[in-house]
Formats: C-alpha cells, sequence, structure tokens
C-alpha cells in the first residue's frame, strides 16, 4: 500500500470510527496507529505516538491552557458573569429586546475570564433564561440567543481555540489573541442589531422588562460593579501586548486575580470552591490533553502520507482563482462543524489546508479568526450543536424546550454569523488591524 493511499484511509477510518460514538481523542489515536502501523511497522508507530504524546504537550504554551481554564472556573463560580450581565444590561435597559441584548454583550465580557463556550453557555443559561422566561420572551429566542452568545467566548481572547490554532501553525498566541477582539464584539453588535429588528417587527418576541427604569445611582453602581471583569481582563491581555508577560504568565496573573477578587467580594472564601474549581479545571485540561496529543498524532501521520501536500500541489496546479479555492476551504470546514468538534476539524483540516492557504498569499492570522468563526457557527449548528446541547441540559425542568425549539431559533443569528465571516472576507483588515497595531 502506497503512502497516500494510507492517507485516504486515515481520513476515512477517523470518520468511521467518530460515526460509532468513539471519543474524539482515542478515534484519532487509534485511527493514526492502525495505518501508520500498516505504513511504517508497529515499532515505529509506537515511536512516532510516544514521540508526539510528549513533545506536542512538552511545550511551555500549553501550561497556558490549564491556567486559562483555571482562570474561567474562578470567574465561573466568583460570580463575574452575574456583573457583566448586570452592568451591560443596565445601559441596554432602554432598548427592545434589552435582555437579550445584554446576553450578547454580557457573554462577550464574560468571554474576557473564560475561553469555553460551553461554560459561557452553562452560566448564562442558568442565569439568564428564567428571567426571560418570567418576563414572557418567547422560548426560541431566549434558548438560541444565550446558546449562540456563549460562542464569543471562543472567539474573544483568552481563547482555548486561538491557542490549539496556534500549536498545529506555529502562530503567535498574541497576535491571534489580539485578532479576536474586533471580530467578537461586532458579532455581538450584529446579534443586537437583529434582536431589535425582530422585535420591532414582533413585539411579542421580548416583552419590556419593567415600566419602571434604573435610577442613575443604579445604572452607575451595576456599570461600577464590573471593574473586576476590565481590571482583569486589561491585566492579562495588556501585560501579553506590553510584552511584559507571556501568555503562559498571563494565564496565571490572571487566575491568581480572580481569585483574589473573589475572595475579597466574598464569592470565593471557601477552599471547597477552590477545591472543585481546581478538579473542574484539571477535568477539562486532561481532557483537552488527550484530545490535543490525538490530533497532533493524528495530524503526523497524515504528513507521514503525503497526502496534505499531494492534495495542496494539486489545488495549486489548478488554473482558477484563488478565492474559489478558499470558498471550496471554507465550505468544506463549514460543513465538518456540523459534525464534529473544532480540534477534531483542526486536526483534520490544518495539516492540508494550512500551508496551501499561505502559499495562495492569505495571512495565517486572518485565517486562523475564519477558522474560528466557522467553529462557532458549527457550535450551534446540528446535529453536533455542543452550546445547544449544553443549553438544553440547564434548562429547569418546569420549562418545556425541546432540542428542536432551539435549533429552530438559531438560524438567524447562523445568518448573522455568515455576515460577519462575509465582512471578515472582504475587509481582512477587522481581523489583522488589531494584532499589526499591538505586535507588528
Amino acid at each position: 500500500m502506497d503512502f497516500v493511499t494510507g492517507g485516504t484511509l486515515c481520513v476515512l477510518l477517523l470518520l468511521a470510527l467518530m460515526a460509532t460514538g468513539l471519543q474524539i481523542g482515542l478515534a484519532f489515536i487509534l485511527s493514526g496507529f492502525l495505518i501508520s502501523t500498516l505504513l511504517i511497522g508497529v515499532d515505529s508507530a509506537l515511536s512516532l505516538l510516544g514521540q508526539a504524546a510528549y513533545f506536542s504537550i512538552a511545550t511551555p504554551t500549553w501550561t497556558c491552557i490549564p491556567l486559562f481554564t483555571l482562570m474561567g472556573a474562578f470567574a465561573a463560580y466568583g460570580g463575574y458573569a452575574q456583573r457583566a450581565y448586570n452592568g451591560v444590561y443596565a445601559l441596554a435597559r432602554r432598548l427592545k429586546g434589552s435582555l437579550a441584548i445584554a446576553t450578547c454583550f454580557g457573554c462577550a465580557m464574560f468571554g474576557l475570564l473564560s475561553g469555553s463556550s460551553i461554560a459561557a453557555t452553562a452560566i448564562f443559561g442558568k442565569m439568564v433564561f428564567p428571567e426571560m422566561q418570567r418576563i414572557g420572551y418567547d422560548k426560541r429566542l431566549s434558548t438560541a440567543c444565550i446558546a449562540s452568545a456563549g460562542t464569543f467566548a471562543s472567539m474573544i481572547p483568552p481563547s482555548m481555540m486561538m491557542i490549539i490554532y496556534a500549536m498545529f501553525t506555529q502562530q503567535s498566541v498574541g497576535k491571534l489573541f489580539a485578532a479576536g477582539v474586533i471580530p467578537g464584539f461586532i458579532t455581538a453588535s450584529v446579534y443586537s442589531i437583529y434582536i431589535i429588528y425582530a422585535v420591532k417587527r414582533n413585539p411579542r418576541l421580548a416583552p419590556e422588562a419593567s415600566k419602571s427604569s434604573f435610577t442613575p445611582e443604579q445604572r452607575r453602581k451595576a456599570v461600577w460593579n464590573m471593574w473586576p471583569v476590565i481590571i482583569i481582563a486589561f491585566a492579562v491581555l495588556g501585560g501579553i501586548y506590553a510584552g511584559v508577560f507571556t501568555p503562559t504568565e498571563a494565564a496565571a496573573v490572571g487566575a491568581i486575580l480572580t481569585l483574589v477578587f473573589g475572595y475579597f467580594q466574598g464569592s470565593i472564601r471557601k477552599f471547597s470552591i477552590v477545591n472543585t474549581a481546581m478538579k473542574e479545571s484539571a477535568n477539562t485540561t486532561a481532557m483537552l490533553f488527550l484530545i490535543n496529543i490525538g490530533a497532533l498524532f493524528y495530524s503526523r501521520v497524515l504528513a507521514l502520507t503525503r497526502l496534505p501536500t499531494e492534495m495542496a500541489m494539486f489545488l495549486l496546479n489548478l488554473n482558477i482563482p484563488r478565492v474559489f479555492i478558499m470558498l471550496g476551504i471554507l465550505g468544506i470546514m463549514f460543513l465538518l462543524g456540523m459534525i464534529m468538534v473544532p480540534v477534531g476539524i483542526y486536526a483534520l483540516t490544518l495539516p492540508v489546508v494550512f500551508p496551501l492557504v499561505v502559499r495562495l498569499g492569505y495571512d495565517p492570522i486572518w485565517f486562523g479568526v475564519i477558522a474560528l468563526k466557522l467553529t462557532e457557527i458549527g457550535g450551534v449548528t446540528p446535529p453536533v450543536g455542543l452550546n445547544i446541547y449544553a443549553m438544553k441540559g440547564v434548562i429547569p425542568h418546569e420549562y418545556s424546550v425541546s432540542l428542536e425549539d432551539i435549533f429552530s431559533g438559531v438560524w438567524p443569528f447562523v445568518l448573522c454569523d455568515i455576515i460577519v465571516l462575509v465582512m471578515l472576507f472582504l475587509f481582512p483588515q477587522i481581523a489583522t488591524w488589531l494584532p499589526n497595531l499591538l505586535l507588528g
């Protein structure tokens, strides 16, 4: 069996294993190991797996993943999501659909502390959905807004997926973090514009919360209470861009500040809370590391088969404009987003498409934002919309909301994401201006 045929079988075997429901990290390892054994023998395959398991993790950059995860856990237990939501709601209260708009920008603000879209969806689902239902919001709009806005935590730094993209492509984590800020808040703004438009057309979607408005003092207090979020985000991101911290050091500073502020504000004063947050972070990190080891091993096996190189050369030799090749790449990643988790998409596609994207002259930082936007869309589209299942899991039993209800409600927000995607494609400076300004 020649190597290119082995690479083709490796892709087909991975898809078959995933279809059986096997855990994604194990599917990567098993498919890569079986094909590499056929190509280079069992001893060499074991050696390749051992090298991938060690060298893919034994790098200082990986250290920031558990630290950023711990920062997000402390933020969840410290009530920072509630502070961000209350502050934004105080500012947006006079707008139609103010609860939904506050959810969008509250998730964006909380994304500055948490890189997990599933965690953001779960937290805001528990916090906001019952209030929306009490007031009389449409359940499809409520659930779809929360699940879709939860994806901002993947785009707005610190983002776990940005770090993983950096590992696959050897790009700067700091530049990727900076590149996600403007697109993330633009998406929140586009969501809000849609909500205002939809509620204006059909006021029954989002009744008014109250005839009375916040007093100026209440509004100032709610906005002021966001100061821990702003300070922590400034310390983490500002430290990276000023050259004071590496991403790992910034993650450690963020985790410590989140814990310290939580202690002095009274929300994290029990050791049991700290212990639970650390256990959750350890579990999440172990799961991510298993997936990452499997994904990086799998990408090495694909590289060994030369399938990515052959496919890249084939596409480069086609006499068609580069924009059509890029649109084809985006279409494939969009479809994969509906059936695979983001790390799996990166492992399956980046070894093939990233060298091609660079040779076509596209900016790798810009492409990282595009790839992440596509995985955001995949987080809310069937059948593997993880944010949808997270939203469904936190809805109290007394509310009758089915998965079909949530999936049917997300499509207007998916259209908003596609609009932002088109904006990024037509105006790459949206993603590249800030990292070029801060880091050159």
